[in-house]
């Protein structure tokens, strides 16, 4: 297996850099300034998904697929984590937006 360590801290990051922004801008948008955790956590996890179509535009080679395989697996992974409440940098992404808006 090659070496995707670069990948690996990019989906690790994912929610915490990419998703929680976009998704606090989200609600911004909206007006709510008061969403439940598992709104936040469910907007956090579409913004994520969007991390398919990146993927999708790698080649179509068996090398890329094994890749696309190995780092969709790291992106279920993370995306558990955002939803079950465990991933410590979306949960203080929330609570910053809720209290301070």
């Amino acid at each position: 297996m090659p070496d995707y360590f670069e990948i690996e801290r990019l989906i690790e990051d994912l929610a915490k850099i990419y998703s929680t922004a976009c998704a606090t801008s989200w609600f911004k948008v909206i007006g709510n300034k008061h969403p439940t955790k598992e709104e936040f956590r469910n907007k956090v996890v579409i913004f994520m998904r969007h991390f398919d179509y990146t993927l999708s535009t790698f080649p179509q080679t068996q090398a890329a697929d094994q890749f696309r395989n190995y780092s969709m697996g790291i992106l279920e992974s993370e995306i558990k984590e955002v939803l079950s409440g465990n991933n410590k940098e979306v949960e203080k992404r929330y609570k910053y937006y809720v209290d301070y808006s």
